[in-house]
């Protein structure tokens, strides 16, 4: 069975690789921008695309005629898709709308990966039937693109993730584990928000929810995330405090007072029965989560 992966320079498509590759079940093509950063670099195919183009998107898939896409290419910083809509829209939407009608002209299943941010934060956590109503362009541009797969011919799935940590081959990205960790062994003050309420993912965790998928065919939209509510001062405190760093060094802060182009949820969080009851998904606890990326590290 062939997989295509797209997104496969970021933090979740380069942990995607080794989780089909290794399933053996598997024949992976990846995609990404530019050169490949994925750490590992055999028993798979890798393509630079642009999926901004629909040429160049009709051209892979024609090429290589996958039986499962799954998209995880995506922007994804917040403020960056605030400052930049039309970037954003073509990322987000355009780029999801020219996989969708690739994979319609072969009949190939699609995985979407989309976000706890198409929800207002005003109820969660959130179960798979939440009414989506984003207040920010990103969540906007992403409920956009949950529509045009929910419409299409395809087979498919959509998951909904939230605060993605872990470990990526590439020194221009960090994330809330990496970047807390750096700042204190440097000795800097850090401001982290206490008033934004998350169910943070170990990547592998993801990953691993979208094998599953992959392994029952399983249709649908599925929360895959951690099952923890915690704010990302817990989630500093709890980093400072497993790699035994200077914990008086955070900053406790309002969202407010940092002023971002774009409005962050206060409380999402995603409710995870559904995966735990119809893929046998079981995440990793925060706590488990530090010890794996530490050994990444390492």
């Amino acid at each position: 069975m062939k997989v295509l992966i797209t997104g496969s320079n970021g933090l979740l498509g380069q942990h995607l690789i080794p989780v089909f590759v290794q399933n053996k079940t598997y024949d992976v093509i990846a995609t990404g921008r530019g050169t490949n950063r994925s750490p590992q670099r055999d028993h798979y195919i890798y393509e630079a695309a642009n999926l901004r183009d629909a040429g160049s998107v009709q051209q892979l898939v024609q090429k290589h005629q996958p039986d499962l896409i799954i998209h995880s290419g995506a922007m994804s910083q917040v403020d960056d898709c605030e400052k930049n809509k039309d970037a954003c829209w073509d990322t987000n939407v355009g780029a999801t709308r020219y996989l969708v009608n690739a994979a319609e002209k072969i009949n190939a299943s699609f995985i979407f990966l989309s976000t706890d941010f198409v929800f207002d934060g005003l109820s969660g956590p959130y179960d798979e039937e939440a009414p989506v109503n984003p207040i920010n362009y990103y969540g906007t541009s992403k409920a956009a693109a949950e529509r045009l797969v929910r419409n299409s011919k395809l087979s498919w799935a959509i998951v909904r993730t939230v605060l993605v940590y872990g470990v990526s081959n590439d020194p221009h990205r960090s994330n809330m584990i990496t970047w807390v960790k750096n700042n204190l062994q440097q000795g800097k003050k850090i401001k982290v928000v206490d008033d934004q309420w998350r169910t943070p993912t170990l990547c592998q965790d993801l990953a691993t929810g979208c094998l599953l998928l992959a392994e029952k065919k399983a249709t649908g939209t599925f929360n895959i995330s951690g099952s923890e509510v915690l704010t990302p001062y817990d989630m500093a405190l709890k980093t400072a405090e497993y790699f035994q760093l200077d914990t008086s060094l955070i900053e406790k802060i309002s969202s407010k007072s940092l002023a971002q182009p774009a409005a962050r949820p206060a409380k999402t969080g995603l409710i995870i029965d559904k995966a735990v009851r119809e893929l046998g998904y079981h995440p990793h606890t925060f706590a488990e989560g530090l010890d794996i990326v530490a050994a990444e590290i390492k």
